[in-house]
């Protein structure tokens, strides 16, 4: 489908909005949009996509006081926005949208989590992602290393890229637009994406990525939406083994969680961005005992999270309850680079490859 042929979809799609209130009103009720309720108690496992969705529960957004009134208002503004981006072939940024609301009087956001939200709720409503509205997130910096060559469509024409070979240190930046990108060879086994910049570091250094024709993938913390996107690509197009290496921490679980079963907050777009046969490498709560890792004492937030993870069902497996069970148990938390006090080499030389191996991988 061609650029043109989408944005035509995507004016469409938000001219429906505009259409279904004045709908509304002129059979005289007030106007209203119907979302999923975004809690982890309305996702639920969907067995054909092997992705967590929204269930049936909803909440309803009524113009009927001053408070529903507004939003209305607010996501009248930004679906009046976007129409005007899209015909004028223009771009901005989530953030740039949130200032540029500055001059939307009463439909001016109070914060930018209140402006992404609204956002979301749009993708919702219409079923496509914020990038089919030529909106885009801030850059992230995460990057891909290893024996993958791609074909990206700039505005100046097509760019082939050797993930080892053309790019430095830092590795090839991800774009915000991942389906921009095109993957044309490869010589790669398996991808492991990493939480830290350390740990990438790490690897590259140490020749990972060539002894085990491995593409490397920086997570940067919680991935962006274009990270998990790439992964996901990865592994459905090349039948690319995913596997997620974080700290060992409940946060660092949801980091995994986001890229192998989606995120709560965007489980609208779980088909697009999670990548259902991604799996957790480490660090491991049991690996902080078995290889007598450095750590850390678990903090009563810290706590409070694992416990919120043992009802969380993206997490209600044999592996995870045992898991979390027994940091529980043992109080503590480490890092992925704790690994260093065995050695710098330990890593890619010793516990990768045995978890690997047990997983099957190599």
């Amino acid at each position: 489908m061609s650029k043109e042929d989408k944005d035509k979809i995507a004016d469409e799609k938000l001219l429906d909005i505009a259409n279904k209130w004045y709908q509304q009103m002129q059979n005289a009720s007030i106007p209203y949009i119907s979302l999923p309720t975004r809690t982890k108690h309305n996702i639920e496992y969907d067995e054909d996509s092997e992705v967590w969705k929204y269930g049936d529960k909803e909440t309803l957004r009524v113009a009927n006081s001053s408070k529903g009134a507004v939003h209305l208002l607010k996501m009248a503004y930004v679906v009046g926005f976007l129409k005007q981006q899209l015909k004028e072939n223009r771009s901005s940024t989530l953030r740039e949208m949130y200032y540029i609301s500055e001059g939307w009087k009463k439909a001016k956001f109070s914060a930018q989590d209140e402006s992404n939200h609204l956002v979301e709720d749009l993708e919702i409503i219409t079923e496509l992602s914020r990038e089919s509205f030529h909106l885009r997130p801030e850059d992230d910096g995460a990057t891909i290393y290893g024996p993958l060559k791609i074909r990206e469509k700039t505005r100046r024409g097509d760019r082939d890229m050797h993930c080892q070979q053309d790019v430095g240190e830092g590795g090839y930046p991800i774009p915000n637009n991942v389906d921009n990108l095109e993957f044309i060879g490869h010589d790669a086994k398996f991808v492991i994406a990493m939480e830290t910049g350390g740990m990438y570091a790490r690897l590259m250094e140490n020749g990972f990525d060539e002894d085990y024709d491995a593409v490397l993938v920086h997570l940067k913390g919680q991935p962006a939406r274009s990270t998990r996107r790439v992964l996901k690509r990865l592994n459905q197009e090349l039948n690319l083994p995913v596997v997620v290496f974080t700290d060992g921490d409940p946060w660092s679980y949801r980091i995994f969680a986001s890229v192998a079963y989606g995120s709560i907050k965007a489980a609208h777009m779980s088909d697009t961005l999670a990548t259902p046969g991604a799996q957790f490498i480490g660090v491991q709560p049991s690996d902080i005992s078995n290889y007598n890792l450095p750590s850390d004492k678990l903090t009563e937030g810290d706590i409070a999270a694992l416990k919120a993870e043992l009802s969380d069902p993206r997490f209600d497996t044999e592996y995870w309850r045992s898991e979390i069970n027994l940091q529980l148990k043992m109080g503590l938390k480490s890092e992925q680079q704790a690994f260093a006090a065995r050695g710098l080499d330990f890593v890619t030389k010793e516990y990768l490859p045995a978890r690997l191996s047990e997983m099957g991988i190599l």
